[in-house]
């Protein structure tokens, strides 16, 4: 059996003999390059399974080497070897296309473990762009992100995704995940402004036997919980700053102290993070720590809205009706082409959980198992052509009857876009918790 092979470029000795011995107690192979120039001419005799390489070379640098393996090796993973407190030229590796980052002086255990995920990465060569059942869409800006989510499955850089709410942030993270080498340890989803502000340090961290009042044993937090796997931060903008300077050590150090615990333990945890805000002008504003803020956009990956790939409608409704009726047992109902049309014409504010949400109401309101424009329960306000219209009088028979469903809808939208957080929507709307719960209790919203 041919074992695995690895190129290492470091134009110190004493740090070439260091990664030869340790890679080959891996049972790996390992040829050595001085140099940029060297490490071509391997690369063109040999191929490779990683690629180890400093940053500061005689001919060049590491980043040099990390573009020509992108052109040319695609499917050779590179790590990035930098100084220590380099973070900067890390960030700037992991950009151009490292695998993974290591600082020096190199932590042993770190780099065992490093290896270790970067020979599980699938190769590329000859790979189709997988097209996963949850995944739906053929249109161009589809087509495009899962490109995207296949080349970054592959990397180690914490991802940012942007996107409006109800898009499929949390859907295009686990797919990142489930496609790179950490598929097979945990993926830890968690809402950030869910999680009370007193409350948020165990959460992420954990907690020890008496650290507080309430604290009863001891509590494993969320990044022991995703350790060698992803933990991703849903809705991250929503993170308080006192928060955001502990969430940032934790990253840069990629250790965690639990409340009340003496010492840091190590984690190995790959961060995707997203928001449905313009994290940018979060930062621009001050509510959002710029330090952090570049930590966690070392790439960004925007999600399209459903508005911008109106042909993909059709197959997600029929693929989510179909999923309704064997969800029921019934007969599954199709859409009348005038409903279809309405759909196409539709901006969806709550994207794609909007068009759930509303082919779920149509399906247990039509009749014949055929779904018609009416059974959708659209304003024609919504369409983008008639946007601005007005109010007949004629359509009002009871002014307060009107305002409150005016009322309730915009509530509604507000709680579905934040996922039922009740203090996400009241701020969305600009209301207090309190008038936000009078309203919910006033309207019958439970």
């Amino acid at each position: 059996m041919n074992r695995q092979r690895a190129l290492i470029v470091d134009d110190e000795p004493d740090i070439r003999e260091l990664l030869e011995i340790t890679l080959g107690r891996m049972k790996l192979d390992t040829r050595s390059a001085r140099n940029v120039k060297e490490a071509r001419e391997w690369l063109a005799r040999e191929p490779f399974d990683l690629c180890l390489t400093d940053m500061r070379l005689p001919d060049g640098t590491g980043l040099d080497l990390v573009q020509h393996i992108q052109q040319r090796h695609p499917q050779v993973p590179v790590a990035m070897i930098t100084a220590y407190g380099s973070l900067d030229t890390a960030i700037n590796s992991l950009k151009a296309g490292a695998f993974d980052f290591l600082t020096k002086p190199v932590d042993l255990g770190r780099l065992r473990e490093l290896v270790a995920t970067a020979l599980r990465i699938r190769s590329p060569e000859g790979e189709e762009t997988p097209v996963d059942s949850r995944l739906l869409g053929d249109s161009p800006p589809m087509k495009a992100l899962r490109k995207q989510i296949l080349k970054l499955s592959r990397s180690q850089a914490p991802v940012y995704i942007s996107g409006e709410s109800g898009s499929g942030k949390e859907l295009v993270a686990r797919l990142i995940h489930e496609q790179g080498p950490r598929a097979e340890q945990p993926f830890v989803p968690v809402n950030c402004g869910a999680i009370p502000s007193e409350l948020m340090e165990s959460e992420f961290f954990g907690h020890k036997k008496g650290s507080f009042t309430g604290a009863i044993e001891d509590k494993q937090g969320l990044f022991q919980a995703a350790n060698g796997g992803t933990l991703f931060l849903d809705e991250v903008a929503d993170l308080p700053l006192p928060m955001q300077v502990k969430l940032l050590r934790a990253i840069q150090e990629k250790a965690v102290r639990a409340v009340g615990g003496q010492q840091e333990v190590v984690v190995d945890v790959r961060i995707l993070c997203a928001t449905h805000k313009d994290l940018a002008a979060e930062v621009a504003a001050g509510r959002f720590r710029q330090d952090l803020y570049y930590r966690l956009n070392v790439i960004e990956l925007r999600v399209p809205p459903l508005r911008e790939r109106r042909e993909d409608i059709a197959q997600l409704a029929d693929v989510m009706l179909a999923r309704l009726a064997d969800g029921t047992g019934l007969a599954a109902a199709k859409l009348h082409p005038d409903a279809l049309e309405k759909l196409k014409n539709y901006r969806f504010p709550g994207n794609v959980r909007e068009l759930e949400n509303m082919l779920e109401r149509a399906y247990t309101l039509c009749e014949d198992d055929q779904i018609t424009p009416s059974d959708l329960r659209l304003a024609d306000a919504s369409s983008p052509g008639n946007e601005g219209g007005e109010t007949s009088l004629a359509q009002i028979d009871n002014l307060e009857d009107y305002l409150e469903d005016i009322e309730r809808k915009l509530i509604m939208q507000a709680l579905e876009e934040t996922r039922w957080n009740r203090t996400a929507a009241a701020q969305r709307l600009g209301l207090t918790f309190r008038s936000m719960r009078y309203r919910l209790k006033k309207l019958g919203i439970d």
